[in-house]
């Protein structure tokens, strides 16, 4: 319904409660033939402002949705929704698994099985050197190239540290390549005087 629908209806409606207010038991005809008038003006105005059907359910998100007669607001969708989270909280299925299908218990083991460890990874980290210790400089890169184009381009920039290294990570840490001379500076200016 639009804002001059509403008006109409609004003004409508008023009007039959001041007919209502009047009422009596010695009211004339002609004053309930007025009333019935009046009473399908409102219902007129009323028809033209609705564009849907009327709701077949009493779910505020699928008015008109598919209806399913158990649910308490009648929506299959959201009835739906509310047993897929149901079967979530028993673990997938409508009850305790049979026997057959039970998983077998694994043995510990030492070292632990193959699926149980992560798979390696290897990857390049660029480090620089901050006057006292080798810090990450970027993100850590899969392609040892990309992340040496990384370092040639810092190395470039305009505030470039006095070091850099590539760090091989692949289990363990390895120290590929470094560039320039890493010196210990002191933070203090002064020299701690």
């Amino acid at each position: 319904m639009n804002h001059a629908q509403l008006t109409a209806l609004g003004r409508a409606l008023r009007l039959l409660g001041e007919h209502g207010e009047a009422l009596s038991s010695d009211t004339p005809e002609a004053k309930l033939h007025e009333v019935r008038a009046d009473l399908r003006r409102a219902l007129d105005l009323l028809e033209d402002g609705l564009t849907g059907g009327a709701p077949t359910t009493r779910c505020a998100e699928h008015p008109q949705g598919p209806v399913d007669e158990s649910a308490p607001d009648l929506c299959l969708l959201c009835e739906t929704r509310r047993r897929a989270a149901r079967r979530a909280e028993l673990g997938g299925s409508y009850g305790r698994p049979r026997a057959a299908e039970e998983p077998v218990e694994r043995t510990p083991t030492r070292y632990g099985v193959r699926g149980d460890r992560p798979q390696p990874q290897q990857r390049w980290l660029p480090e620089m050197w901050n006057g006292r210790e080798w810090q990450l400089c970027g993100t850590p890169r899969h392609d040892r190239r990309e992340a040496e184009l990384y370092l040639a381009a810092q190395r470039r920039g305009p505030r470039p540290a006095t070091a850099y290294r590539l760090v091989h990570e692949f289990t363990d840490y390895e120290v590929l390549r470094v560039w320039g001379t890493p010196v210990r500076v002191d933070i203090e200016p002064m020299g701690n005087m």
